[in-house]
Order: structure tokens, then C-alpha cells, then sequence
């Protein structure tokens, strides 16, 4: 087992993805799961869906916190100036997904808000990367992206659970590992690189996102707590 920050609640380490059509779906479902669930991941679904701030405010005022996954690529002006619009909304994770300059750009105008460096896509598998051009294995480009995030002022980065123990190992140990593509059952979706929540915890991770096994649960409430308490159990005592 890696050695796991003691300073993150144990609750709010599982990060929901909200990936639904509007706010009207959005909103029963986080009604649904109630204090099941402290930390919400938005992305691009719901903010082309027209109410993505009003959804954020909602949040906030029920005290939830909330993860902007927009992965934001563009010149580093456009991207600073993403970054600091969405820093005036309370928000406490955002994605970045580009080169050094628009990681600088983003740190520079983040304030108390994180800036997570996407690595790999976790639908990625190898044969992905390299019709990608990318001509490295998984862990080596995930290292290097880490690397340089944290050297542009990132706090941290999005990861698959399997390559966080080499993430541990092989860089700062402050970094912030969010991991996505959990799956607390036998997987057959679109994701490649996946590993179980406890695993994930394990191997060292901080958060972990879920959204399809909670979401599309025949009870979504009684799948996060049945995560929740993965994450508690593989959690040192």
C-alpha cells in the first residue's frame, strides 16, 4: 500500500460524475443521493446544457464541492482567462488539458481554486496512444505530464488507479491523484484503463471519480454508499 493523505475526509474522496442531459435530471439525482455524496464532477454534457452555473450555485449552497472537468485547450491567453472566470464561481478542481504553456497560464490565474493536469484519457489503451503519435508506453507519458504539470504550478493530475503507485514513486508526493475509469464490478464499457475503488486507494489515489455505476444504478444512492464504504475500508485504520 502507498502511503495516503490523512488530510482528506474520507467521504469526499468519491467525486460523482454528473453526466446527464440538464439540470432537471441532474437535480433528482442529487437529491436521490442525498449526504451519499460530498463531491460532484460537471462536465462539458452539462455545461452545453444551458444551466451549468446555476447547477454549481445549487451545489455550493447544499455544501457540496464541485469539480469543473472542462479540460480547457486553447492559446494560453484564452486558457488564463477561463481560468480565471471559473475562479470567480467557487470552484474547487478544474482541467487542464495542453502543453506547458497553457498549464502556466492556468496556474497563474487559478487563486484557491486546483488545477488538475490531464495525463492519459483513461479510454485510451495503448494502441490508441500510438495511432495518437504518441510513441512511449501509458506510464512513461503519464510521468511526464505529471512531471511538467507540477513544474507549471499544477496541483495535481487526472490519472488512471494504475498508474498512481508509479506517480507515488517517481513524483512529489503533494501532487493530487484524481483518478477516473473506477469500477467497483466487472467493466464492458468504454473505458480501458480501469481498476476497483479499494484498488485505487491502495495504489495511492486521493479521489476517485465515479459515474455510470452510480448513475445508472437501479438505486444510485445505495451504489455510492457501497463505494463509500470500499473507500473506508481500504483506507489505513
Amino acid at each position: 500500500m502507498y502511503p495516503v493523505k490523512t488530510d482528506i475526509p474520507p467521504r469526499e474522496r468519491l467525486i460523482f460524475a454528473l453526466d446527464v442531459p440538464d439540470t432537471k435530471a441532474a437535480l433528482e439525482l442529487i437529491d436521490q443521493l442525498d449526504d451519499s455524496v460530498a463531491f460532484y464532477k460537471l462536465g462539458l454534457e452539462m455545461f452545453l446544457s444551458g444551466g451549468y452555473f446555476e447547477l454549481l450555485s445549487e451545489l455550493k449552497s447544499r455544501g457540496k464541492r464541485v469539480f469543473a472537468d472542462l479540460k480547457l485547450f486553447d492559446i494560453p491567453a484564452t486558457v488564463a482567462a477561463a481560468v480565471r472566470q471559473l475562479a470567480n464561481h467557487d470552484i474547487d478542481f478544474c482541467t487542464v488539458h495542453g502543453n506547458d504553456g497553457m498549464l502556466r497560464a492556468a496556474a497563474a490565474e487559478k487563486r484557491e481554486m486546483k488545477i488538475l493536469a490531464v495525463t492519459a484519457l483513461t479510454s485510451l489503451d495503448q494502441g490508441d496512444l500510438q495511432d495518437l503519435g504518441f510513441q512511449c508506453d501509458v506510464r512513461a507519458l503519464v510521468l511526464s505530464r505529471a512531471r511538467r504539470a507540477l513544474t507549471a504550478g499544477c496541483d495535481g493530475v487526472v490519472s488512471s488507479g494504475l498508474e498512481v503507485p508509479a506517480l507515488r514513486e517517481d513524483v512529489d508526493h503533494a501532487l493530487v491523484t484524481v483518478c477516473p475509469g473506477i469500477r467497483p464490478v466487472e467493466n464492458d464499457d468504454d473505458q480501458e484503463r480501469v481498476v476497483s475503488p479499494g484498488q485505487a486507494i491502495r495504489n495511492g489515489a486521493d479521489y476517485l471519480v465515479v459515474g455510470r455505476p452510480i448513475r445508472d444504478a437501479e438505486s444510485p444512492r445505495e451504489a455510492a454508499e457501497l463505494i463509500q464504504a470500499q473507500i473506508l475500508q481500504a483506507l489505513p485504520s
